[in-house]
């Protein structure tokens, strides 16, 4: 248990780190990702960039 949690908290930590970065090389503005606006903010919804980002982290986990 102790181990996933782990491993959740660095893979947050990394991905929020490197978000910026990500969205150069278009992650964040797949087809699938929704952007609303609300009440004058916008509201992201990364559904595909999330489903690509865990497949890899699934890819990763196998790995090691």
């Amino acid at each position: 248990m102790l181990k996933w949690l782990l491993t959740l908290v660095v893979a947050l930590v990394v991905l929020t780190i490197l978000a910026p970065g990500l969205r150069r090389y278009g992650l964040g503005r797949l087809p699938g990702d929704i952007t609303v606006r609300v009440q004058g903010r916008d509201v992201y919804l990364p559904f595909t960039t999330t489903i690509l980002l865990s497949l890899a982290l699934t890819l990763i986990g196998r790995l090691v």
